[in-house]
């Protein structure tokens, strides 16, 4: 199910689509097509979460996210494999509530599958369900409730507020939010040995951090729309209206003793709202004006500067252009998380 679109009227949409495919485009807010809109962060707000993290739009729009952790019997899963901690992906849960939807709602179920294949970023061993294992018989748990209000049940609860109605397509201010949350995740110090039921520290300042310096980061999810040949990350909801495609990229960095670069984790189409807006009318066709004017070539729905609806999909050479675009070196993924790099994680 797509974000609710604006209310624009044919030839505003028109006027729009128009402007998003000059070479170079112009967006209504003057922003270079990779750039993103200026975002206000802060870590470690909340006094009783593991972690949390709160970021804010200019345009209002607020999320916060705090990450709770708890203990869970394994059972019959073995962890250790010599090498690595392995752990099941069922150990992540993500459930989104919004007010006045169901909880089987397709933009509800869509957001948190998005959400789900993120934090589950790199399966066993080196993502986060690698990590979760604390012996052979515990681990920690995470469910992930994200309300609108957004609520994040990480065991391991992950709890995201959004705390405004969003005036933009919501993903991408969840996955930052959830990044910077995860980043300042602290689990307390293990005393008990592999063999004993788990037993920790209750000094805080030996707690140690989910995602430590040397393992890979925390999984980003960005949104990237395509107007004609175009390309355009962070768009807005006026933006969303005229997108030809919209796709969310999840990306996370790899170590640098790898290949130091962006690894894809998910890519997923996005029901861009375009095609729910209504068609403009053109000239000849319209008897409010007489019916004046020429068909354009090729007949109806040919006519330069009336809004049509985009129809069908888009090609595979644009899609891989706009993954490229994030994970290339240089690109805007790096971009990205050097700009959360400023962010300081308490």
């Amino acid at each position: 199910m797509p974000p609710q679109p604006p209310l624009l009227s044919p030839s505003e949409l028109s006027y729009l689509h128009t402007s998003l495919s000059l070479h170079p485009p112009i967006r209504p807010d003057s922003r270079p097509p990779t750039h993103f809109r200026p975002l206000v962060a802060e870590t470690a707000l909340l006094p009783s979460p593991n972690g949390s993290a709160r970021v804010c739009y200019p345009d209002g729009t607020e999320a916060i996210v705090g990450v709770k952790a708890e203990v869970e019997r394994t059972g019959a899963v073995v962890l250790d494999t010599g090498e690595e901690k392995r752990g099941e992906e069922g150990w992540v849960e993500v459930s989104v509530e919004i007010p006045g939807l169901r909880e089987d709602d397709a933009m509800v179920v869509f957001l948190g599958g998005l959400v789900w294949e993120a934090v589950v970023a790199g399966g066993c061993g080196a993502g986060l369900v690698g990590r979760l294992g604390i012996n052979s018989r515990w681990h920690w748990r995470i469910f992930v409730d994200v309300s609108w209000s957004l609520s994040f049940r990480l065991i391991k609860h992950v709890r995201i507020l959004l705390l405004s109605p969003p005036t933009s397509y919501p993903l991408p201010l969840l996955s930052l939010t959830t990044h910077l949350a995860l980043l300042s995740t602290r689990l307390p110090l293990l005393l008990s040995t592999q063999t004993e039921d788990p037993l920790f520290s209750d000094d805080w300042d030996v707690s140690t951090p989910l995602y430590a310096p040397h393992h890979p980061r925390p999984p980003i999810t960005l949104l990237v729309i395509s107007v004609n040949t175009n390309i355009f990350f962070d768009p807005t909801r006026e933006e969303l209206a005229v997108a030809d495609a919209a796709v969310a990229v999840s990306v996370v960095a790899e170590p640098e003793e790898k290949s130091g670069g962006m690894r894809v984790v998910a890519v997923r189409m996005v029901d861009a709202p375009s095609r729910m807006m209504g068609a403009g009318v053109p000239d000849w066709a319209n008897s409010a004006t007489g019916g004046g004017g020429k068909a354009g070539v090729g007949g109806e729905g040919k006519e330069e500067g009336v809004w049509r609806a985009p129809r069908g999909g888009v090609g595979r050479g644009l899609v891989a252009k706009m993954v490229q675009m994030v994970v290339e070196r240089g690109g805007v993924g790096e971009e990205v998380l050097k700009g959360l790099d400023g962010v300081e994680v308490g």
